[in-house]
C-alpha cells in the first residue's frame, strides 16, 4: 500500500512528538493577551474621564496611575499575543522545514550522483 504525502507528513509529525497547540495552554494565553490588549486602552480611557470630571488633585493622580496601569496592561497583552501567535506559526514552520530537508536527503540519496574531486577544488 502506498502512503500519500499528507499521510506520511502526519506520521512524521507524530514521530517528532510536537505537542498539539490545541491541547496546550497556548490558546489560553493567546486569549488572555488579546483581552489585555482590549482592556488596557479601555481602562486608560476610563481613567481619562475620571481625571477630567473632578477638581480634586488626589483623585486626578489616582486616575493618572490607573491610566498608566491600563497602558502597561495593553503592552503586556500585546507581548503575550505576539509570543503565542508566533509560537504556533513557528512550530509548524519548523516541522515543515524538517520534512522538506528529509525529502531532499531522500532525493539526493536515491540519485547517488558521485561528486567530482575537481569540482570541490578551488579555482585558481
Amino acid at each position: 500500500m502506498t502512503e500519500t504525502r499528507a499521510d506520511r507528513f502526519a506520521r512524521e509529525l507524530a514521530e517528532l512528538k510536537i505537542p498539539d497547540p490545541a491541547a496546550g495552554r497556548g490558546s489560553l494565553w493567546l486569549r488572555i493577551g488579546a483581552g489585555l490588549m482590549v482592556s488596557g486602552p479601555a481602562l486608560a480611557v476610563l481613567a481619562y474621564f475620571l481625571a477630567h470630571n473632578t477638581s480634586d488633585p488626589l483623585a486626578q493622580r489616582d486616575a493618572v496611575v490607573l491610566a498608566l496601569v491600563g497602558v502597561a496592561l495593553s503592552v503586556v497583552g500585546a507581548a503575550l499575543f505576539v509570543r503565542y501567535s508566533l509560537t504556533g506559526v513557528l512550530r509548524f514552520w519548523m516541522a515543515r522545514q524538517s520534512y522538506d530537508l528529509d525529502q531532499l536527503g531522500e532525493r539526493l540519496s536515491q540519485s547517488r550522483i558521485p561528486l567530482d574531486d575537481d569540482a570541490a577544488a578551488p579555482v585558481r
